[in-house]
């Protein structure tokens, strides 16, 4: 059986965005998307629905106070720009709480928990959701469309990170440690407390760095073990 769900978001193209994302997963059905939760409550007045998708911060009427006036509120997945809801995420019970911009895999696991399955996640993907080889990265007010196999590395800098493809450099707000959990771990590899690399990329590398291109990275001390162990697999 398919999961009723509803998208609550300011931003059109991040409704669009998860809009393609419940297209790709079977067990989904999208009911409506809404560009306010005034929208969305006159909805579910008449509507049954089993998820939400909710954007926090949108005018007249926030994300949590429409999830607060819900007296029997369906499951909520938080989807949002800030991480500085997520105590009140945590005491209103939802189900997961994914900041912006969101991969497909990470959307994925909030799914997954929905749906009380294993962290493995042996959802059923439509066709179309293995060739998903994008992310989106939050610039000002717009969303950013880049490909994974363009990404040469990520490096933090303090509450930003800089995403370096080829041809341009992508300055977004975000913690290096969220885009660690949330990116492809066969592709992606932390190396150094500010540096993840695309694996794909690597040109070189000895005991205290990686070469990719023009660039090179340094290896962390902590992190100098695991590195090795997964750039020597291909050595012979």
């Amino acid at each position: 059986m398919s999961a009723k769900c509803i998208i609550v978001d300011d931003e059109p193209l991040a409704i669009e965005i998860i809009e393609s994302y419940v297209a790709k997963v079977e067990q989904l059905e999208l009911a409506g998307t809404f560009r306010n939760a005034i929208a969305a409550f006159t909805f579910l007045q008449q509507n049954t629905v089993d998820l939400i998708f909710l954007d926090i911060q949108m005018p007249k009427l926030s994300g949590i106070e429409f999830l607060r006036t819900l007296k029997d509120p369906p499951r909520v997945i938080f989807t949002t720009a800030y991480r500085d809801y997520a105590i009140e995420g945590f005491e209103l019970e939802v189900v997961d709480y994914l900041l912006k911009p969101i991969p497909f895999d990470r959307f994925l696991k909030a799914v997954a928990k929905f749906m009380h399955q294993p962290t493995a996640l042996p959802l059923i993907p439509k066709t179309d959701a293995l060739t998903d080889d994008h992310v989106y990265f939050k610039v000002d007010k717009k969303m950013i469309k880049t490909r994974m196999a363009d990404v040469l590395y990520i490096e933090s800098i303090k509450d930003y990170v800089k995403v370096k493809t080829a041809d341009k450099e992508i300055i977004t707000q975000q913690k290096i440690g969220y885009l660690e959990e949330s990116l492809p771990r066969h592709q992606f590899l932390r190396i150094h407390r500010s540096f993840i690399i695309n694996i794909d990329k690597i040109d070189a590398y000895s005991a205290v760095g990686v070469e990719i291109g023009k660039h090179t990275i340094p290896i962390g001390r902590n992190y100098k073990n695991d590195v090795m162990k997964v750039l020597t697999k291909n050595v012979f």
